[in-house]
């Protein structure tokens, strides 16, 4: 009996992730194990690199923060802790947009935790 093989299936494989390596150099965007390859490690760089960039951006609110911490005569720690302290629950992320685009809310905040 003669081997079956789903010859459609497979080639639709190779033209999926061939169509996926396009915009690639050279054989990556053309050469199947070359393009496979590249692809698979995109994946990688893809998954490490969303963590990366949660690292990156909270790197720059505390940044932020504490440029802005530092006008009001606070440092980052200082604001920090004092914000605990005060029982006040408020993130990096909307604290750093505050000093950046509200400063006189970011004032405000300062002042209740003096």
């Amino acid at each position: 009996m003669p081997r079956s093989v789903n010859h459609v299936a497979s080639r639709a494989k190779r033209k999926r992730i061939l169509k996926l390596t396009r915009g690639y150099y050279g054989a990556r965007k053309n050469v199947w194990t070359v393009a496979k390859n590249t692809w698979e490690k995109g994946l990688t760089y893809a998954y490490r690199d969303r963590k990366n960039k949660k690292r990156t951006f909270r790197a720059l609110w505390i940044q932020r923060i504490n440029a802005a911490a530092r006008i009001e005569g606070l440092s980052y720690s200082q604001l920090m802790g004092a914000l605990h302290q005060a029982g006040i629950e408020i993130n990096r992320k909307v604290l750093a947009d505050l000093a950046v685009n509200h400063p006189e809310a970011f004032k405000a905040i300062v002042a209740k935790v003096k």
